[in-house]
């Protein structure tokens, strides 16, 4: 069966090219492979010419997730309270809901179960991540300051309480936080984080 040739491809996920070598058809007849085994539930479309094998789709880590979701739209990286429960900062949990900033544009994409929300912002604040397991996700301090000046344009909802900021560096915090608007930095003010100026 083809399908088991497939398994050996040992990258998360792969496109035509890869299905054309390891089965030795043409690309134009991987294109229509591949659009069967979506439709038979052997195989996960993420994107155009981006597929991960449904068997392996149903075991990934969330890592893996976050790896998928900066390739759905690039540029990306994993932010607001998708990384803050990664790291433990928050006590909302978001499950099946992915959530990145990005450069392009605001919108969301079903994959199989899972929910990716990529919100657009300005290039200056586009910054504060780092590259982690072979995905980008930003930093404790610049995921919060992401959620906190989305809520100040009433672009985005949370509630700032579910927040543990003893796991937070505030000097990071608040070196962040200059970047940002004044309406910004009023909200972390209005919880006692910030020093008002």
């Amino acid at each position: 069966m083809k399908y088991a040739e497939l398994k050996k491809i040992k990258r998360l996920y792969f496109g035509y090219e890869e299905i054309a070598s390891v089965i030795g058809i043409t690309l134009s007849s991987a294109r229509v492979f591949a659009s069967r085994y979506v439709r038979q539930g052997l195989l996960v479309r993420v994107r155009r010419n981006l597929y991960v094998l449904k068997e392996r789709w149903d075991r990934l880590s969330i890592e893996e997730v976050f790896t998928i979701a900066n390739l759905i739209q690039m540029p990306s990286y994993i932010s607001l309270m998708t990384a803050l429960e990664y790291y433990g900062i928050t006590t909302q949990i978001q499950r099946l809901f992915i959530e990145s900033i990005a450069l392009k544009r605001t919108k969301s994409q079903d994959v199989e179960d899972v929910k990716f929300v990529f919100t657009k912002v300005d290039n200056k604040y586009y910054s504060g991540f780092l590259r982690e397991r072979g995905f980008f996700i930003a930093s404790p301090e610049k995921a919060l300051m992401d959620a906190v000046y989305l809520k100040s344009l009433k672009r985005y909802n949370f509630d700032l309480t579910s927040i543990d900021f003893g796991k937070l560096d505030m000097v990071k915090l608040r070196k962040l936080a200059d970047m940002f608007p004044k309406k910004t930095k009023r909200i972390l003010e209005r919880y006692g984080y910030l020093k008002k100026t």
